[in-house]
């Protein structure tokens, strides 16, 4: 996953984030002095995402980032149709298509657009384009859905998959490729990163506008431009089950906090988590949440999806795009 590449959002750019870093053994560890009765985990098959209502993760929408020079507003149009059509809902759906279902990135971005989403779009003056991908199935299945935009707009498109974002983003500075779907909070610490040294002040937020205006005024000084960002994101979220949601009647990660703060409450995640501010003590500091116990399992993966699922945890970091929580 892309939390996995090195470059998650915000602090991760210095090896902060809840995502990155060699997970430890499983294990279960109890914390001292908490207070509150918390919340005894609830097992169940369906998992939900609470929402982050006071924005502790750093926005990582998805974004056309764009070699300036070939930047016209046909090809940026065309790129903004896409980023219109895959809404949060679509982006796990087409992550389910992939992980589950065991379709390719093509196909299932042409089925995608074979349901009309990527309709009205506007032909230009054409030429070639090559499209980059990082190597994971859901940006590539991201790179198809440009290039069937692209192509609907008169340009002769083709993916590349070429790795990681190391390798790219040189890449598409210099015009050897074109066009890469992003992660907006993602890139904008990558490029931080590159023109700050190697601990600049965080510039990624939970603000998207902000954000934005960041990531397009770094971009400006490397040759991008960047397309509209999506409303979907690929970033790091805490899940529930179900049955823990309605037993609890919790959706938020405030309401979380209010009623199932204390001693029954585990936390689970990467091992990692307890030193991360986007995990544990972001948490801890943001929501006034206190656990019980944290159990060391992996960075929104099969361990942490088991252990909500099976009832031995109460709360688990996941990530936002994840198939698992697809509707249908």
């Amino acid at each position: 996953m892309r939390a996995a590449l090195g470059v998650a959002v915000g602090l991760a750019t210095v090896g902060l984030a809840a995502g990155c870093g060699k997970a430890g053994s499983s294990g279960t560890q109890a914390a001292k002095d908490v207070q509150g009765a918390g919340c005894v985990p609830v097992a169940g098959e369906q998992l939900v995402m609470l929402t982050d209502d006071k924005k502790l993760q750093a926005v990582d929408n998805l974004i056309p980032a764009i070699n300036a020079k070939a930047a016209d507003p046909t090809l940026v149009a065309a790129l903004d149709k896409v980023s219109t059509a895959v809404g949060a809902k679509e982006l796990v759906a087409l992550n389910k298509a992939t992980d589950v279902d065991r379709k390719t990135p093509k196909a299932a971005a042409e089925e995608f657009a074979a349901s009309g989403k990527l309709a009205g779009i506007a032909k230009g003056a054409g030429g070639k384009i090559t499209i980059g991908a990082a190597n994971f199935s859901e940006n590539e299945t991201l790179g198809e859905l440009y290039r069937i935009a692209l192509e609907a707009a008169g340009y002769q498109a083709t993916v590349q998959k070429i790795g990681n974002r190391e390798l790219y983003e040189p890449a598409l500075e210099k015009g050897d490729i074109q066009v890469v779907p992003e992660y907006v909070g993602t890139l904008t610490e990558f490029l931080n990163k590159k023109a700050n040294g190697a601990s600049p002040a965080p510039l990624a937020s939970g603000d998207l506008d902000k954000t934005v205006a960041a990531l397009t005024d770094l971009g400006s000084k490397v040759g991008l431009k960047f397309g509209k960002p999506s409303q979907a994101a690929d970033q790091n979220a805490f899940a529930v089950t179900k049955a823990f949601a309605d037993k609890y009647k919790v959706s938020t990660l405030s309401e979380f906090a209010d009623k199932c703060s204390g001693r029954a409450t585990v936390l689970g995640g990467p091992a990692e988590c307890p030193q991360r501010p986007f995990c544990q003590p972001g948490l801890e500091q943001t929501y006034k949440m206190q656990f019980g116990k944290f159990a060391s399992l992996d960075a929104g993966g099969p361990q942490t999806k088991n252990a909500l699922r099976t009832g031995a945890v109460s709360i688990g970091l996941v990530l936002s795009s994840d198939a698992a929580f697809a509707t249908s």
